[in-house]
């Protein structure tokens, strides 16, 4: 699908987005690992709820079983099915951070999934025909290792 036009988005398209650089903000300030994890981890799935917002039809839902974001997403937005497929193979970990759990996911990890999930929120504003904020802009994690999930253009 071709990017829209940003003043003919819906509202809820720019407040999850910002709601998206909030958690994303939150994430990159946050000493605490778990923390850092479920604040990135929910930064993406903000970003994943803009872009439905944005182009999503509902439907009836008697008789079906309602799906997640991460589902909903790859049948919307197909050119984003890796990452729908990597963020929903967090999930887990980020319900067991969000718990509590001192050990659900490790510093490397949490420092991963923070720069994932900025990248992500790009992807999803130039796919909205935003202007994508500067990727890792003002993180002070370090760029150690290449990132996991690579968006390739159509």
């Amino acid at each position: 699908m071709p990017p829209q036009t940003p003043y003919l988005l819906p509202a809820t398209t720019h407040s999850y987005l910002a709601r998206a650089a909030e958690s994303l903000a939150e994430a990159t300030a946050s000493r605490d690992v778990p923390t850092r994890y479920a604040c990135a981890h929910v930064a993406a799935l903000r970003a994943a709820a803009a872009l439905l917002a944005a182009r999503a039809r509902p439907r009836p839902t008697r008789g079906r079983r309602q799906k997640n974001a991460w589902v909903l997403l790859t049948e919307v937005a197909p050119e984003l099915a890796e990452w729908a497929t990597f963020f929903s193979a967090g999930a887990a970990k980020r319900a067991a951070a969000e718990a509590g759990s001192r050990r659900a996911v490790t510093e490397r990890e949490a420092d991963d999934l923070v720069r994932d999930a900025d990248r992500f929120l790009a992807v999803v504003e130039q796919s909205l025909g935003l202007v994508p904020h500067a990727v890792g802009a003002g993180s002070a994690l370090p760029a150690s290792r290449p990132r996991v999930v690579e968006h390739r253009a159509g």
